[in-house]
Order: structure tokens, then sequence, then C-alpha cells
């Protein structure tokens, strides 16, 4: 049946037994580690977990079964460079980890730090080599952690970036707008339950069985080489219940600045209490249950985004346990990663036009948010994809764009990096002229 017809035909659509996949989450540094341990302790069907640290003491309280020490155990002492080199050094132990036939990897680090920053990237390197589907999430750090933490951060994610299918990245700084009134030890946890929620999401949509069924080959079909990309979840009950999760699901504050009609593919997923065989025999299956006349609402949204010419694959799914509540989940990809600003966003003086510096959204990484770019932009710090920093021609862009020669820079790493000039955002005060190349080298 085609993805595109009209989703009131369930007939030929049978619920039936999945495939066994092999999906691995491995988290990297301390705050993937701390996603694993409390994915492993839910103890998701069809995963299996691996942690990888370069600290030993926190190995050794490790509840996780499979864990990989890089290096003697002394840590990287918030150095990505050490802990890039100790992943290399150590990559024969990182490569036997996948030698089990995974078919999906997801790299699970928070950036900021040294082990998770330094050889995260390395571990998702190791894993697509060997024709894994490899899912990079990781989180930026929360703004209070200070400007040199954040400046590792985006270097960090930009050089996963180069190695993964899709990458994920969900700023901490989110969570403060959605939890003001969090202590900071809870704002903490919420950020490690964020790469939690992730992964959950996506593996929850291969290990589950399904009416309208979407298996490892859907997910795979969405992600890979997907560039940048995003996964958001709904809830609605009620009279219009599905479109109340839908727009849950599309104004997630985790997707402040990556709105779905600038993807390329997206894997829709509805849950909801559809029903049993009761009704066969003429019994009403319950109040709850899904009706057919309600997905309407899914046809609308499917046929909506298929208009904008992206790739849409739609899943449902029975959870009797959601009684009266729907849930809708989405994963898109193929967002671009970075975005400086036209030129004609510019003006003359080298500023901005307020009305149209929302339009500098999607930049850095497509995820981190105006003001988070407009701080880097004031710091002197002007951000390119990877695809950019490795054409001069894009350097040339830069120089000729630029209506005030200075805030250069770019993330990359060592030697491969190069300047350019230009803002992902500006405004009239900024600081005098000056250079910033970012790599792992400098850190």
């Amino acid at each position: 049946m085609d993805d595109n017809t009209d989703v009131t035909d369930l007939g030929d659509f049978k619920t039936t037994d999945k495939p066994i996949q092999s999906i691995k989450v491995v988290g990297v540094g301390g705050g993937g580690n701390n996603a694993v341990e409390k994915m492993f302790a839910a103890g998701i069907n069809g995963v299996s977990f691996v942690q990888i640290n370069t600290d030993k003491q926190v190995l050794q309280d490790s509840k996780v079964p499979t864990v990989v020490l890089l290096g003697a155990g002394l840590g990287a002492g918030g150095k990505p460079e050490v802990a890039r080199k100790l992943a290399e050094e150590d990559a024969d132990k990182i490569a036997e980890i996948f030698e089990d036939g995974t078919d999906m990897v997801f790299v699970t680090a928070g950036m900021g730090g040294g082990t998770g920053t330094g050889a995260a990237p390395v571990v998702a390197r190791i894993a697509r080599e060997k024709g894994i589907l490899t899912i990079g999430i990781v989180t930026i750090p929360f703004s209070f952690e200070g400007p040199g933490r954040n400046k590792k951060a985006l270097a960090g994610a930009n050089e996963m970036a180069k190695y993964v299918d899709a990458l994920l990245v969900l700023d901490n700084d989110r969570l403060v707008e959605i939890y003001p009134n969090f202590s900071i030890l809870n704002a903490f946890r919420r950020a490690d339950d964020t790469l939690r929620n992730a992964a959950e999401g996506i593996t929850e949509i291969i290990t589950r069985v399904g009416i309208v069924n979407r298996d490892f080959n859907d997910v795979d079909a969405t992600l890979r080489d997907g560039k940048t990309a995003i996964i958001s979840s709904g809830y609605g009950e009620g009279p219009d219940r599905i479109n109340d999760a839908i727009q849950e699901a599309l104004r997630s504050p985790l997707l402040k600045d990556c709105n779905v009609v600038d993807s390329k593919r997206m894997l829709f997923v509805l849950y909801a209490s559809c029903g049993n065989d009761d009704e066969a025999e003429g019994k009403d299956s319950g109040e709850n249950s899904l009706r057919a006349g309600e997905t309407k609402a899914i046809t609308n949204f499917v046929a909506s985004m298929t208009a904008k010419d992206i790739e849409v694959k739609w899943g449902l799914y029975n959870v009797p346990d959601l009684g009266d509540r729907i849930k809708v989940t989405i994963l898109a990809s193929g967002f671009e990663i970075t975005s400086a600003p036209k030129r004609e966003e510019r003006t003359q003086n080298g500023g901005m036009d307020s009305n149209n510096t929302n339009n500098a959204t999607n930049s850095t990484i497509g995820t981190l948010g105006e003001d988070k770019a407009i701080a880097l932009a004031l710091a002197g710090y002007n951000i390119l994809s990877p695809d950019e920093y490795d054409k001069d021609e894009s350097i040339s862009r830069f120089i000729s764009e630029s209506p005030r020669a200075g805030y250069a820079g770019i993330i990359g790493k060592g030697n491969s990096a190069k300047t350019g000039t230009g803002a992902t955002a500006r405004r009239d005060n900024m600081p005098p002229t000056k250079t910033n190349v970012i790599s792992f080298d400098d850190m």
C-alpha cells in the first residue's frame, strides 16, 4: 500500500512480528553514560547498551554490563583533544563492540567536556565505517556553564556531524524555558533525560509492532545521510485529540528553530488505543478507541507535508494503556546544518535589520536558537557547516558579502580549519574585529 493512500483505509494492514534488529546505544563521557544508565534501568526491549569513558572510577560503579575504558582510566582533564587521542589509540577496543552484527547505533554524549566532546566523534566514525546506521544525539551546555564550555561543545557537535548519518542536537537552554523553576540539580538530570528520550523515541518505532507497521528500514530511510534530524512528541485528548497532539509536537521548544516543513524526509507515528477483535462480534471495543473518522486529521497532515515535497511515511500503533490520550511522534531529517544571513538581510551599517533577525535561524547545527547565535556573533564567531569550511568559494563568498570585515571564525579540526568573514547575527555594538579559528587543538 502506498504511503499516500487515505489513512482511513486500514484493511490491508496486519499486525506482524518484527524481525529482530540489533540496536545499540553507546554513551560516551559523563552525560552519555548517565543517559545509558537510565535507559538500561528502564529495560528497553531489543536494545543493548555500552558505556565508554576515560574515567575508570565511573565505569567501576556502572550497572551496565558492557563498558569500554579508554586509556589508563585517569580521565581527559576536560580536554577534547586528549579524549580524541585516547579513543584513536583504543580504536580496536571500540570496534569490538560492533562485531555482533549491530544494525543501528545511537552515539550519545554531552558536548562541552572532555571525553564526550573528543571521543564521541571517533566512536561514530568507527561505527559508520562498518556500514552501521549511526545516529548522533548530543546536548549543548546551559549558558550558565560558561562560554568556554559552549565553544568546546560547538566544535564537538560539528565534528560529530561529519561521522554520523543524522545528528540530533539538544540545546539545554531550551530546558530552562520549559522548566524555569527547576533546581540546578534537576536541570542537569533533565538534560540527561533528553538524550534518553530521543533514543527511546526512535527505538520505540522499531521495536513495537504496529497496525500500520514501521520498522528499521523506515527509520534507516528517514535518517541515513539525513544531516541534522529532529524528534518530537506530543499528546492530545478530547474531541480534537489528534490535531492537538500534532500541534503540541510541532510547538515543542526543543524544535525552536527547526521547522518540520524545512525537512526532506519525515516519519510520522501515531500511538493510540485502537480497539480489539470484539468489534467483529458486534461488541464495542471501548469509548476511548481511535475511530476511523478521526484519522482524517492524519490524512490532512500527511497531505500538507507531501505538498511541500517532503517524503512522508506514517505509522499507527495500538497502545491500549493510553486510554483517551493520543501520542504523536515526528521524526524528520534533511535540515541544513548551518546558515549565515543572506546579503539582503544585512543593513548598510553592518548590523542586521531587526525585522530580519529571525531569518538567521536554523544556524549552528540548526537547533541552537537566535539568542545563542547572537551571543556567539558578539563574541566574534561565525559558524559554517562542515560542507562549507572545506570549500574556498565559501570563504570568498563570506568575504565578499560581509558589509564590515571581521568576526571571522570557523568550527573545524586541526589544520583543516579555515577563516572567513561574515556573522551569523550582528548588532551595532559588536567588539572590534578579531579572528577566531576554533578547533580541538586550540582547547
